[in-house]
């Protein structure tokens, strides 16, 4: 696992990249704030409940939550199925949002 910046996923999503994002906060805080990433929480992560994101096993994988912890569990635990290519976004939604409020992409 590696680490992103916001700064980094932001002026990637800014020259148009088309990146694999994984949301795993919890509907309810998707629902308030989201970059359009998919969303699966970190409960089905940890019960093996990702089959909507097996074609991106091979593929770079940029995962977040709110601030960093939870995603960061969402990647050991994939790494342990197989995902090769990940990165843990540090500080989340929370700096996200603190650099760039609502914005989205």
């Amino acid at each position: 696992m590696q680490n992103i910046t916001v700064e980094e996923l932001k002026a990637r999503l800014d020259a148009g990249e088309h990146l694999n994002i994984l949301d795993v906060r919890e509907p309810a805080e998707y629902a308030q704030f989201n970059i359009n990433g998919k969303l699966i929480p970190l409960g089905q992560i940890m019960g093996m409940q990702f089959d909507d994101i097996e074609d991106w096993k091979d593929q770079e994988i940029i995962v977040h939550c709110h601030a960093g912890m939870r995603s960061m569990q969402a990647c050991m635990m994939l790494e342990t199925a197989g995902f090769s290519n990940l990165k843990n976004l540090t500080g989340g939604m929370k700096d996200w949002q603190e650099k760039y409020g609502n914005a989205t992409i």
